[in-house]
Order: C-alpha cells, then sequence, then structure tokens
C-alpha cells in the first residue's frame, strides 16, 4: 500500500510545473499591479478585478499546495509572497474586527454621498426625492444630475424643484454635480481642470471638465471643505475590445482620469482646513490612483462595521467599492452603504462626521487682496444658488 506522502511527492510532472507556473505566473501579476497600476494606461484593464482576488487566489492555491510533490515548498513560499503582497490591494475592512465608528457629538452632521445613475431619468420623481429627503442629511452630494442618450450626456435641469424640496438648503451645481447644504456655502474654490472653464461655460465644457466641485461650508465656527467627486469612467460596457478605437479612448480616458486625480490632489495638499472628499471615483482600493488619498487621508471605512464594503453594482453581489469618503482633520462616527431601492447602481454613502471648532477659514487657492473678505464670491465656473426665490 503507498502512503499518502509517498503518492504527494511522486506528484505528476505536469501537475507540479501547472502549480509552480500558477503561483509563479500570480505572483508576477501581483507585483506588475503594485508597478503599473496607476503609472500605465493600458493596466486600467487588469484593474477592472475585484479586489478580493487578491485573498481569494492565493487562498485557493494554498490548498492545492500539497499536490505539488516535493515542490510544494517552493509552490508554497511563491503563493504566500503573492498573499502577502497583495493583502493589502483587497480591499478587507480591518477596522471592523474591533468594531468600527464611534458615537456622534452633539451637532454632528449627516451626509449623503450618491451617483444617481442620470437623476430619476427612468424613475419615478416623487420616490426619487422621498429617497432623497428620507436621508434626512445635512448635506447632499450628487453625482449625475443629467439624463444619458445614445451614449450622450444631456443637461437637465431640476433646480426648481430641488427648492421646493429642500427649502432653507444652500446649493452649488457644476455640471453633473450638484452638492445641497444646511450650512451656509461661503466658497466654491474651482478644482483641477474646471480651473480652465470661462465665466459663462457651455454644460457640456462643464460636464467634461468638473469632475469635482469643492464647497467649503460654514460650520459653526469651522469651514469645512466639501469635495463632491465623479472621477471619469475607464470603460464603457458596450466598446469592443478587439478595435483600435477601443484602445484610444481607454488612453484618452486614463489622461482625463490624472487630470482629476492630480487636480484634486493638489488642492487638498494645499488645503490646510477640514476636509471632506466623497464621491463615485470608478476606482477601488486596488488601484494605484488612489494610492495618494490612501496614504493622506483617513477613508470613512473605518467607522463601519463591515469586513467588505462593496458599492458596486448596487443589485449585488457588489464586488466592487467605486464609492468613497476620505476625510482630514474630521472625525467620521458611522458609515455605511445604503441600497438605493433600484434607482441607481451604486449605493448610496450615509455618514456622519463632526469638525472640531477652528476659526482659520479654509484657504481657497487664490489670492485675496488686502481689505477683501475672507472669501471671494461664488466663482462662475460653480453657480451657487442661497435659499430663496431667486435663480
Amino acid at each position: 500500500m503507498i502512503s499518502s506522502r509517498r503518492a504527494s511527492s511522486d506528484a505528476p510532472r505536469w501537475r507540479v510545473r501547472l502549480l509552480m507556473g500558477a503561483a509563479g505566473t500570480w505572483l508576477a501579476y501581483v507585483a506588475l499591479q503594485h508597478l503599473l497600476s496607476g503609472r500605465f494606461w493600458l493596466w486600467l484593464l487588469p484593474d477592472l478585478a475585484p479586489p478580493l482576488v487578491y485573498l481569494a487566489v492565493p487562498l485557493l492555491m494554498l490548498a492545492a499546495v500539497p499536490l505539488a510533490g516535493r515542490a510544494w515548498r517552493w509552490c508554497a513560499a511563491l503563493t504566500a509572497a503573492a498573499l502577502l503582497l497583495g493583502a493589502g490591494q483587497s480591499g478587507l475592512n480591518l477596522a471592523a474586527l474591533p468594531g468600527g465608528g464611534s458615537p456622534p457629538p452633539p451637532g454632528a452632521l449627516r451626509l449623503l454621498s450618491w451617483n444617481t445613475e442620470y437623476w430619476y431619468q427612468d424613475d419615478d420623481p416623487g420616490r426619487f426625492y422621498r429617497f432623497l429627503k428620507d436621508r434626512r442629511a445635512d448635506v447632499y452630494l450628487l453625482q449625475e444630475y443629467m439624463n444619458w442618450d445614445n451614449g450622450d450626456p444631456l443637461p437637465f435641469d431640476d433646480l426648481a424643484r430641488l427648492r421646493r424640496e429642500f427649502p432653507g438648503y444652500h446649493i452649488a451645481h457644476l455640471g453633473e454635480l450638484v452638492t445641497l447644504s444646511r450650512h451656509p456655502i461661503v466658497a466654491t474654490p474651482p478644482v483641477g481642470p474646471a480651473r480652465a472653464l470661462g465665466p459663462r461655460p457651455s454644460w457640456r465644457a462643464e460636464f467634461d471638465l468638473g469632475k469635482v466641485l469643492r464647497t467649503d461650508l460654514r460650520v459653526g465656527d469651522a469651514v469645512l471643505s466639501v469635495y463632491n467627486v465623479h472621477i471619469p469612467t475607464q470603460y464603457m460596457l458596450d466598446e469592443n475590445p478587439l478595435t483600435s478605437a477601443f484602445y484610444t479612448k481607454l488612453r484618452a480616458r486614463d489622461a482625463a482620469r490624472r487630470a482629476q486625480f492630480d487636480g484634486l490632489r493638489a488642492d487638498v495638499a494645499a488645503n490646510p482646513g477640514p476636509v471632506l472628499v466623497s464621491g463615485d471615483f470608478n476606482s477601488t482600493a486596488a488601484m494605484g490612483d488612489m494610492g495618494w488619498l490612501f496614504g493622506r487621508l483617513s477613508a470613512a471605512n473605518r467607522a463601519a462595521g463591515d469586513l467588505h464594503l462593496g458599492s458596486w453594482p448596487a443589485g449585488g453581489p457588489a464586488l466592487w467599492q467605486l464609492d468613497w469618503t476620505l476625510t482630514a482633520r474630521a472625525t467620521v462616527h458611522t458609515y455605511r452603504l445604503t441600497d438605493p431601492l433600484g434607482m441607481s447602481d451604486h449605493r448610496a454613502q450615509e455618514l456622519v462626521i463632526s469638525v472640531p471648532p477652528d476659526r482659520r477659514p479654509a484657504t481657497p487657492n487664490t489670492p485675496v487682496p488686502a481689505g477683501a473678505p475672507a472669501f471671494p464670491p461664488p466663482l462662475a465656473a460653480a453657480r451657487h444658488h442661497r435659499p430663496g426665490p431667486w435663480p
């Protein structure tokens, strides 16, 4: 009778080669992910993989290590290296293990951040607004304030209803982005490519360049800079990867994404006040595009109680977290991703934050002449509407 140890040591050569090749290939892939993601435009395609593969694949391969015969040690070493190198890319929220979050203090702010998927284009407007109002948020950061037709974005004007549904809120909008706040909006400095917009830009110019809407909110004695973000997608599902046009568009989208990320990073780095950055980044925890933000800011995921958070597709299984909230000099007490009840393919981000009192205003990144107000008037690139009947 042949022992199991003898059987494993006499593993067929093809099996050993297969397992060793798989372990080495996966380690090389994970290493390339670290090196190329966020740096090489073509890597946007491997970046589409759900981050959990960086845990699932090496764990499955470790289970198969005994089948490698005498080469099991080499196979285990390669697989373990890939697991260690890729574990941080998996998006697991380890802060949930001891219990994330903390009780909010009196006066804390409730926020909702949500990619609405073309506003209520294919939904009942009343149901859409009930969903928003049921969140009872102090600040709303909404993306895709627009319609879509045959591959083309279309402007949509719903400001009159927004004012009716949210009386007393201040409103700022830029292209497809709209921010509503109970607290006064004291400045709307342009960010990144939006700085190139003229005084009276077309809606399409705003849509193309304005993917970050910054609003500085007066919250008690502090000023909180809120960045409403929608980074362009890297890939449209109806595009054919077997055509040269696909790669031309992919490279152009990478350039557009980089411009928005670079502008956002520069603005946040120059902002000494409390900061909240939130929206649809079309980027996962594994993508190098998010590295600077994760390194400099605190992810709201730490205040969630879930080990794995997924925001897309909302109907599930939500294997990708594309929607993020990050803060600096502000505390997130609770954070969760909410089912949009079929009205969007993105889950909504709900959170409660507090801002420490600080009488120093955020710097609007533009020189302020002596004797001028602490904040300039709202810039043309972002239209700011105070509460009232006027447009």
